[in-house]
């Protein structure tokens, strides 16, 4: 691989989204287990956001308050959709400060960067708010994670030349996928000469469990290995790769995901064309992309669980399992929260990284699973 910014930082992140809960909160006490086998693994980034509830407090718990600073890197992000004026976008970043303990960010980003947003990060002045914390050494290097198409991402880093690195969603169900344009959008980056943070490489947990056909397919070649390896090592392999987020959310896949990134090797030819393999049979699938990122959850009107909804719909679609879905949807959902109480006012569709039409997939679920 040629040589970029980040190169030698170890290829699995931690991404600090989906922690283990207990109870309404945080498990803690796992958090730092987990913590411990990643460092000691010799693993050193982590990721966490303003927005992430409860994250960058429990990033203090369990590693800033029980590390030397040097032992790890810290990435956390700013987000201008959040923010009614400037100034509370602005006090983010010293909120953050202040929750994580950590004195400085060696990675800050601009959060979540899509068309219908990417206007306010300009008029809150946000690019050069980031300059300046970095000149100030509050910041070591900066860049901004992207929701949007290859046009956006061109005129951004054009616009913007001093941005370091870029987190764009790859995994290699996305890789043609039209509305993610995760192919297209690593092709940009790659052409201004940006280093790549890898967010969503086993697509919110889904391709831990892509299917049966798929499984079969990674199980002939590789039997000790976990489906969510192959997508992770699929994202690793890529040119200009910081590092790849895993969202962790227990201990076992710390584990699994350390015993093959630990010693990490990038996919030969004969894993290559498997991934494509794999690729070709999900060009069949007509399952929801959905992350569960529950970005659209905070804002819906009539609270409903939506990446539950589809992760029940899920199951019909993608296995034909409907009893089954049905069971998982009813197990989701409350009276008044159902898919059939959307009420239409598209405020998911306008806050959703992938672009998924909410509306007209909660009208199949109700029609589906009630």
């Amino acid at each position: 691989m040629a040589e970029y910014f980040g190169k030698n930082t170890p290829k699995l992140g931690f991404g600090l989204m989906r922690l283990p809960k207990r109870g309404i909160g945080i498990d803690i006490e796992q958090v730092k287990e987990m913590v411990d086998l990643f460092i000691a693994a010799g693993f050193t980034y982590f990721d966490t956001a303003y927005l992430y509830l409860g994250s960058e407090a429990a990033t203090k718990k369990a590693l800033v308050e029980r590390y030397e600073r040097e032992a790890f890197t810290l990435a956390s992000k700013i987000n201008a959709s959040v923010a009614p004026t400037e100034k509370f976008a602005k006090k983010e970043f010293f909120t953050s400060l202040e929750r994580t303990g950590a004195g400085y960010f060696d990675y800050y980003l601009l959060h979540a960067i899509m068309e219908n947003n990417y206007a306010k990060y300009e008029k809150f002045h946000l690019w050069d708010f980031v300059k300046e914390q970095k000149q100030k050494g509050l910041i070591k290097h900066y860049g901004f994670s992207f929701h949007a198409g290859p046009q956006l991402l061109d005129r951004l880093l054009t616009k913007h030349p001093e941005v370091e690195f870029v987190q764009l969603q790859l995994n290699y169900a996305d890789w043609e996928n039209k509305k993610v344009t995760a192919r297209e959008n690593y092709e940009v980056a790659r052409k201004h000469g940006k280093s790549i943070v890898i967010m969503e490489p086993v697509k919110g947990g889904s391709l831990a469990k892509p299917g049966k056909e798929i499984e079969q397919l990674f199980k002939a070649y590789a039997p000790e290995m976990s489906p969510a390896s192959w997508a992770i090592r699929f994202a690793a392999s890529l040119d200009g790769v910081v590092t790849v987020l895993s969202g962790m959310s227990n201990l076992a896949q710390m584990k699994d995901n350390l015993s093959y990134m630990k010693a990490f090797e990038p996919l030969n030819s004969q894993e290559q064309e498997i991934i494509r393999q794999a690729q070709r049979i999900l060009g069949k699938s007509a399952t929801i992309p959905c992350t569960a990122c529950r970005y659209c959850v905070e804002g819906c009107p009539a609270q409903i669980p939506i990446p539950d909804v589809f992760a029940a719909l899920n199951l019909q679609l993608g296995n034909g399992q409907l009893e089954s879905a049905k069971q998982a949807y009813g197990a989701a959902v409350q009276p008044g929260h159902r898919a059939s109480d959307c009420v239409r006012c598209r405020r998911c569709k306008n806050i959703c990284p992938q672009h998924i039409a909410i509306t007209e997939c909660l009208a199949n679920a109700a029609a589906a699973l009630e």
